[in-house]
């Protein structure tokens, strides 16, 4: 109890409240601007919480997640283009309502959908996350070293949709993870007789470069968005008839969002997809769905909400992020010195309970701010794009300059870019690179570790039983993956008229 009392101190006390808000208010005008989704929004302010307060760094990295779900429907309803990846399923009704003149209605529903979604996800984050967290402390080295390869194995198999560019990605961030000292010999590798490297690269940098600037440099290439039209466009709140009908997709929305959230690679794409299939075929008026349903606008906008706290029960109890947005927010843990995972609610339960306080902050802040940010989000969409992408890179150099005030780790920003640009090329996913830098340290100190209990014996990966039951659910899961893979192959390959492969 007395942790719960330093949290909701410093909650109160400090600067999480307003850091709540700030993010939310980013977090909308982020999901507003298409391309820039939840992860890369939050990947701009990583930099610049590098000289906060652990708190206040959380909760805001935390808040722009809310934010930029909410953000990303209103481009998707207004000019049809999606802000955020699962904002693509509102698209199907929400710009449908907008052609019947009820964008502002479609607005209004995606509103309070998001936090009818995002406080249900929050239960669920709070109840399920601590007794995951407690059977997590059992865990032996070995059992740390299996845990790392089955996030990594979840991650690299449901990524991207290929198992084989999934471990690819997570390869070579376990080769980036590799540069630096060696943990065991304090031996100095792959520097290549820099002495910045000699403390590694920082996962930061690897961060804000796949998210950040590659994003940057395709939208160059890119044309245009669409321009919204700033008349007659007001945010309504539904009414009494519409909240009825929204129970049944708010329902589904929360049950799909829940599973989806916790599993590691879905996300909320999938979650708000899923959400609409199945609020259709419940649906008492199916046939209104893709002609401005408002059920076909509650239940994605609920689902991806949920996700957004239902993501960080993997993140906060095993220290693996189940989506590119919650690895972001465990590079914003990494930076203040806290490992998320089991040990984080034996040593920082302050932060933990103090992070599901400021989602609930910034879930009522998104319900007063998205009331009276509408048309600044429409004046921000309708600026020039060049401007904005001069701005968004500003700010990226400029965050990342002001952590160490070190013009080499701006050249590794860059660097990371380019190879996000060419990894979006090849169609490499960046999370289980992501991924393969951040966990790169617990696997490879853990398997030394367990080698030197065992005096070099490896049979001690199978005869430690949480080890053994983590690798063989890796295995499967990999099995699984590629068995699946080999399927999309074979039905693409007889829908296109050939013989499969």
């Amino acid at each position: 109890m007395s942790a719960v009392a330093a949290a909701w101190a410093a909650l109160t006390g400090g600067w999480a409240i307003p850091a709540a808000f700030a993010g939310v208010v980013w977090g909308i005008f982020g999901g507003a601007l298409p391309g820039i989704s939840p992860s890369i929004a939050m990947a701009l302010l990583l930099p610049f919480t590098y000289g906060m307060d652990p708190i206040p760094a959380v909760v805001l990295l935390a808040s722009v997640y809310v934010g930029a779900e909410y953000g990303g429907s209103i481009p998707a309803i207004l000019i049809r283009t999606p802000g955020t990846n699962s904002a693509m399923a509102t698209i199907l009704d929400g710009y449908e309502m907008n052609r019947q003149g009820k964008g502002g209605e479609a607005l209004g529903i995606s509103l309070v959908s998001g936090l009818v979604g995002g406080l249900f996800g929050l239960v669920v984050l709070a109840l399920f996350t601590e007794p995951l967290a407690r059977v997590a402390l059992a865990f032996t080295p070995p059992a740390y070293f299996a845990l790392g390869i089955l996030g990594l194995s979840v991650v690299a198999s449901l990524s991207g949709g290929s198992l084989v560019k999934g471990l690819i990605a997570a390869l070579l961030g376990l080769m980036i993870a590799t540069v630096g000292t060696d943990p065991v010999s304090g031996v100095s590798r792959f520097t290549a007789g820099a002495p910045e490297l000699l403390g590694g690269i920082r996962p930061i940098l690897v961060m804000v470069g796949l998210f950040a600037v590659s994003e940057l440099m395709i939208q160059v290439g890119e044309p245009d968005w669409a321009k919204a039209d700033v008349r007659d466009t007001r945010l309504k709140l539904p009414g009494r008839a519409t909240w009825k009908r929204m129970i049944r997709p708010h329902s589904i929305g929360a049950v799909i969002g829940t599973v989806e959230g916790v599993t590691p690679g879905a996300g909320g794409t999938i979650a708000a997809f899923m959400s609409y299939n199945e609020a259709k075929r419940w649906s008492r008026h199916p046939e209104e769905f893709g002609r401005g349903s408002v059920e076909g606008v509650a239940a994605p906008e609920a689902a991806n909400n949920v996700v957004t706290a239902t993501a960080l029960v993997p993140l906060l109890g095993l220290g693996i992020p189940g989506s590119n947005s919650a690895a972001i927010l465990l590079g914003g843990f990494l930076i203040h010195g806290m490992q998320p995972g089991p040990m984080l609610f034996e040593r920082n339960p302050e932060v933990v309970y103090a992070l599901y306080g400021g989602l609930l902050v910034a879930n009522v802040a998104m319900l007063l701010v998205g009331l009276v940010i509408l048309g600044p989000c429409l004046w921000l969409v309708n600026r020039p794009k060049p401007y904005l992408i001069a701005f968004i890179l500003a700010l990226v150099m400029s965050g990342i300059y002001s952590i160490e005030q070190s013009f080499f780790d701006v050249g590794l920003t860059l660097a990371a870019g380019v190879a996000g640009y060419f990894m979006r090329w090849v169609g490499l996913p960046f999370l289980p690179m992501v991924l393969g830098v951040v966990l790169g340290y617990l696997v490879e100190s853990n398997y030394r570790r367990s080698l030197v209990l065992s005096s070099g014996d490896h049979a001690i990966f199978v005869q430690d039983k949480v080890s053994l039951a983590l690798l063989l659910a890796a295995v499967l899961l990999a099995g699984w993956s590629l068995l699946r893979d080999l399927r999309t192959r074979s039905g693409k390959a007889r829908a296109a008229g050939g013989a499969p492969s």
